[in-house]
This record gives C-alpha cells, structure tokens and sequence, in this order.
C-alpha cells in the first residue's frame, strides 16, 4: 500500500510546485519577464498530468505486489537537488519559460556547471517514479514522450535566453 501515500504525496509537491512558480511568475511580471514557449506549454501541463494518470491506471490494471526501495530513496534524493535547483534559481524558477534582459542569467548552485539541470531531474523522475512500482508502460511511454517536449522545451529556452 506504499502506491497510494508516494503518489498523494507527488500529486500534493506538483501542486505546490505550480504555487510557487504562480508566485514567481507574479514578480516576474511586474519586473518586465517576458514570456516565451506559449505554445507547447498546455502540451507539458497535458503530458504531466496523463502522467499521473497513467501510473494509477496502470497500477490498478497490473496491481503490482512489490515496489523498489532503492528506487524510492532515489526518488527523494532527486528531491533534494529539484529543491537546490529550485533555491537557486529563486524569484526566477518557474515552470513556464520567464526572461528579464536587465537580470544576468542565474550562474550558482548547479547553474555553475549545467545549462538545465532542472530538466535532469525531470527525466529521472518520469523514469524513477514508475519503475520504483514495476510500472513499465508508464515508464517508457512517458520517457519517450517528454524527450520529444524537452527537445522542443530546451529550443525555445535557449532561444529566449540566448544561450
């Protein structure tokens, strides 16, 4: 029964997720963010959700008995990088694509050394969080269909950040 609270506990951290970036996305207008990618952001929104769908749907077909420990515990440290990253990005991270041409772009935390660590941890979590309950459809399905948005995502960022 460890399916019902991990997954309660994803859908209540996605939520608050989307307050926070609806909380930054409000100081990022009213300093002068622009906003870009407008057009493939209801299909990330669609994809997250389906997402979510599909590992309880999956997970009452199947009815998997077991789940992965390791997996789970790799699931909560990806967490605490999601958090770092988030921390370091602070009044700019959000989960639509934002830019200030008067800010430098953020350069701290794992910003030093990768261009979207973000997007690491979202390709290890549409992995981990469905192998962790043998849901393997949901795994590859969704693996596939997210490199598919984060090759469009990544254009169009690197596009309004000129990077």
């Amino acid at each position: 029964m460890a399916f019902i609270p991990f997954v309660s506990f994803i859908i209540l951290l996605r939520i608050a997720e989307l307050i926070v970036a609806k909380r930054n996305e409000k100081w990022l207008l009213q300093n002068g963010a622009v906003e870009y990618g407008q057009e493939h952001y209801p299909f990330i929104v669609a994809l997250h959700v389906l997402f979510l769908v599909s590992l309880i749907v999956e997970y009452y077909v199947l009815q998997p008995v077991s789940f992965s420990l390791p997996l789970i515990v790799l699931y909560f440290l990806l967490l605490v990088f999601k958090v770092w990253i988030i921390g370091s990005l602070g009044k700019f991270w959000n989960t639509k694509i934002y830019h200030i041409s008067s800010f430098p772009l953020v350069k701290r935390g794992p910003y030093k050394w990768v261009k979207h660590p973000n997007y690491i941890i979202v390709i290890a979590e549409i992995a981990v969080i469905p192998l962790a309950f043998h849901l393997y459809y949901t795994a590859i399905v969704f693996s596939v269909l997210n490199a598919v948005m984060l090759y469009i995502r990544i254009r169009a960022e690197n596009k309004a950040l000129k990077i």
